[in-house]
């Protein structure tokens, strides 16, 4: 566990990306299996031990540590384990060593993985009287899957890749079909096994991506057009009579859709955009019949998907492209090749479920400029340009795909709450809650953003919060509405969940206008003439 936390220590005040995959490809080199196997899934947040959640650490931390001292210092530090790990009393009969056999990451996890409600907090209060402030946070945001230090799923996986010079992708297609610790991936990575295969199992393809067009111009020979739908990106995988559904990160989402995986009866693996069916919404000349990504957001995240929430929320997947068709791989096929076969695919499928995302038809560039110019459809994000001869190919190849996002809506906004980040902005009021102003002069909060500002402005914006501060509520600080925040947003759509009545989609900060009177801010009705 010691080099664990060094790990996680050295992982949170880096910032450059070299070097944490230098940090995790030393200490996976460094550490035996199981260990660094497990160290892996918790980088990865595959981790997931059901005895221990939050309420589990408070609940120890209270029993040795006085309430309202706990309370006070959560709310300065601004985040529980590295709280409870400071604050933590230290055994008298606590050894000087704090690595012994019974204190090996590997250990830990799965005795942890045994141990139910009743026995986790107990075996895990035992395990921090041996550790010290850095191992004791290092085994709650290891028992917890929520490290938060700056390092994504993908980031770790490359530098496992890198630092036993094996390929990625390689990776990736089979990391979905190997349960932690990894076993057969690092005996293959050092020449004790053979390459693991996605042979008979639905795992997951790395996606490809694009890169945003910004001022570049292209011919519309090369390149095809088609919308940019405003859902989530996935990938329906299905072999040996299973479905599974993953996020563009990976994660397995199969339990949040039931419906679609269900519905996708052929052997396959397609790409498409994850949408919600709404009748009222999306224009019947692009392919619509699609709600705005707030319809979708009520179905994200959920384990359990009740009846009534799959028939207010329907599902579906407007398919961009095919990666396995049957059991051939066509990744290594044009772009023109697998639209072909998309096409020849999709009638096998449930009508209504699933549909192919329509191309745009435009004479030249000049005229999707103004197709796209003119689109502000709930549930289009933008264009998509992909090169006609492209395969497809994981991760964003410089030529091949792009994105051309429709420019963002802007609104002024009136700081109203400011609260703590997490992890390096832990010291910081970096999350900020904003409102518009009704026509009775009321304030009403219509979103909350945390970033969009450079280091320098996130400073001026913490010393703005400390020094106008009205109220506090826990970690919250009221400030006096007198700060003005230009408000950039993807969309904007009605809700009835926000006193406002509205929700935005992506909203960061553009701007700080101290040159603008809080009074002179944009009122709620604007804002509403902007919803889809």
């Amino acid at each position: 566990m010691r080099d664990f936390s060094k790990l996680l220590d050295a992982l949170v005040y880096t910032r450059s990306r070299n070097a944490k995959l230098k940090l995790i490809g030393d200490y996976l080199r460094a550490t035996p299996d199981p260990d660094r196997g497990w160290a892996l899934a918790a980088l990865t947040g595959e981790i997931d031990i059901p005895g221990v959640k939050p309420a589990v650490i408070r609940g120890i931390a209270e029993e040795r540590v006085d309430p309202v001292l706990l309370a006070m210092s959560r709310d300065y530090v601004g985040d529980m384990a590295e709280t409870v790990s400071l604050l933590w009393p230290k055994a008298i009969d606590q050894p000087g060593d704090i690595d012994d056999g019974t204190l090996r990451i590997s250990v830990i996890v799965e005795r942890l993985m045994t141990l139910g409600r009743a026995e986790a907090p107990g075996a895990l209060a035992a395990m921090l009287d041996h550790l010290d402030a850095s191992g004791r946070f290092a085994l709650l945001k290891l028992a917890t899957g929520a490290l938060r230090i700056g390092v994504s799923a993908r980031l770790a996986k490359l530098a496992l890749a890198e630092a036993f010079g094996i390929d990625i992708d390689a990776v990736e297609e089979v990391w979905h079909g190997i349960p932690p610790p990894y076993t057969p991936i690092f005996d293959w990575a050092e020449g004790r096994g053979e390459q693991p295969t996605a042979a008979n199992m639905p795992v997951f393809r790395p996606f490809m991506l694009a890169h945003p067009l910004e001022e570049l111009r292209v011919s519309l020979d090369d390149y095809a057009a088609e919308w940019k739908w405003d859902g989530i990106r996935v990938q329906i995988v299905r072999t040996a009579g299973e479905t599974r559904l993953y996020s563009r990160a990976g994660d397995d989402i199969t339990r949040s859709f039931p419906d679609v995986a269900e519905a996708f009866a052929s052997d396959g693996a397609v790409d498409g955009e994850l949408l919600v069916k709404g009748e009222a919404q999306g224009a019947a000349e692009h392919g619509g019949a699609a709600a705005s990504f707030n319809a979708l957001q009520q179905r994200l995240g959920r384990k359990i998907v009740s009846p009534k929430m799959l028939a207010d929320y329907p599902a579906f997947v407007r398919l961009y492209d095919i990666l396995i068709d049957g059991e051939e791989d066509v990744r290594a096929l044009s772009w023109e090749e697998r639209r072909a076969r998309l096409e020849a695919f999709v009638p096998g499928l449930e009508p209504g479920r699933f549909d192919i995302s329509a191309l745009i038809e435009a004479d030249n560039f000049e005229a999707l400029e103004e197709l796209r110019a003119l689109a502000r459809d709930a549930a289009i994000e933008g264009v998509m340009l992909k090169r006609r001869d492209s395969p497809y190919i994981a991760g964003r190849r410089v030529g091949h795909w792009y994105k051309w996002k429709r420019d963002p809506l802007t609104a002024d906004c009136v700081m109203m709450y400011a609260q703590r980040g997490s992890g390096k902005r832990s010291s910081y009021y970096s999350d900020y809650t904003f409102g518009c102003w009704t026509e009775e002069g009321e304030l009403l909060p219509v979103g909350k953003a945390y970033s969009g500002f450079t280091d320098e402005e996130l400073r001026w914006l913490d010393r703005f919060v400390r020094n106008n501060t009205v109220q506090r509520f826990g970690p919250v600080r009221e400030v006096e509405k007198s700060l003005v925040l230009e408000v950039a947003f993807d969309s904007i759509h009605a809700s009835r969940r926000h006193k406002s009545g509205l929700a935005m989609r992506f909203p960061r900060i553009a701007r700080i206008r101290r040159d603008k009177p809080a009074n002179e801010a944009d009122r709620i009705a604007a804002l509403l003439r902007m919803a889809t």
